[in-house]
């Protein structure tokens, strides 16, 4: 096999800020796997919150090339071996990962999904995620939000019930979820749940600082609103210790290293009795179609990482209202932009 990547600039829509940082723009890895006049694609979205930047994932995918052999079907095989071999930068392993599994059905001619032994006939509308902003911006992103029946609003900031108060007078029915990306502690989130139960938040992600079970714990016991994990929640070993935590868990493909592993976390959290949230980084439709792949299998779907950018790389995937198209094509399924 030969591996190709090169990098992508992506850029924002709007300013996007969560308690963690302000963006305007993204720059990600194309990687490329051929083998016999065939190519697979995949995407690396290397994060700092991890340790990984687009320098590290490039020395990785540098190493990882060598190494991949000559059976690109053996996928689970590879991606044991790599998981545990660069398990500090496994936002390139899923690059790889995809890109095996874009080979794959591409070589049978048939969608991803379908070679997983899925069926894209029934799954969950992705959410639709807005920033922390002033009380103007959050107007008008969810004004031009409209098409998007579910929202997801990062919190964090002075002005959290003012925000809500906005998105629930423009969109009084719409179903909203609330991501806090660790900035409160536990006492402070239970002192803020009644406000987000009162607004009729379906869940809240990640409130509390990653590892804190204890804490998790202490808020899915309240029984005010639901809590899913996500920054504590990054590789299969991380599923069952969180069943009665709390109520469910995001898994996201940059950070447990692609398909494989986060089949093994959608069993493990089914077999605890957690829920299943998808989720991603800021990634082109490329690196979000590997994700939808798994979108059968999903309770909630956070796959809005394309919709956010204005310069998308790749089509067939689309997201019109909520909705993703996936099985449209082989293998991943999508084509880059003419």
């Amino acid at each position: 096999m030969n591996l190709t990547f090169r990098r992508m600039p992506l850029r924002l829509a709007d300013s996007f800020r969560t308690a963690k940082a302000d963006r305007t723009d993204k720059e990600t890895l194309w990687v490329r796997v051929e083998h016999e006049g065939i190519e697979g694609w995949g995407e690396a979205a290397p994060v700092d919150t991890y340790r990984q930047t687009l320098e590290s994932a490039e020395a990785t995918l540098r190493k990882i090339g060598p190494l991949l052999g000559d059976d690109p079907t053996d996928i689970e095989g590879i991606s044991n071996r790599l998981t545990a071999s660069f398990h500090d930068q496994l936002a390139a392993v899923c690059a790889v990962d995809a890109a095996l599994h874009d080979w794959l059905g591409k070589r049978a001619g048939l969608p991803t999904v379908r070679v997983l032994g899925l069926s894209p006939r029934i799954v969950p509308l992705t959410s639709f995620s807005l920033g922390i902003g002033e009380p103007e911006q959050i107007a008008d992103k969810m004004r031009r939000a409209a098409e998007y029946p579910i929202i997801k609003v990062k919190l964090g900031s002075a002005r959290d019930e003012e925000t809500l108060a906005i998105i629930r007078d423009i969109a009084p029915e719409k179903t909203v979820r609330v991501d806090a990306n660790a900035a409160w502690t536990v006492d402070e989130t239970l002192e803020k749940l009644p406000m987000l139960a009162k607004y009729r938040v379906e869940f809240v992600e990640q409130p509390i600082r990653a590892g804190d079970r204890y804490g998790l714990r202490r808020l899915h016991e309240s029984g005010i609103l639901p809590i899913v994990a996500d920054e504590s929640c990054v590789v299969p070993a991380d599923v069952l210790p969180l069943a009665g935590c709390v109520a469910g868990v995001n898994i996201k493909l940059s950070k447990c290293g692609g398909i494989r592993p986060a089949l093994k976390m959608i069993h493990l959290a089914r077999a605890a009795g957690l829920k299943v949230m998808l989720g991603c980084m800021i990634e082109s439709s490329l690196g979000i179609a590997a994700a939808a792949q798994l979108a059968p299998l999903a309770d909630w779907l956070d796959l809005d990482g394309h919709l956010l950018i204005s310069n998308d790389p790749f089509n067939g995937l689309g997201g019109r209202e909520g909705l993703l198209t996936i099985g449209g094509g082989p293998g991943l399924g999508v084509m880059p932009v003419a």
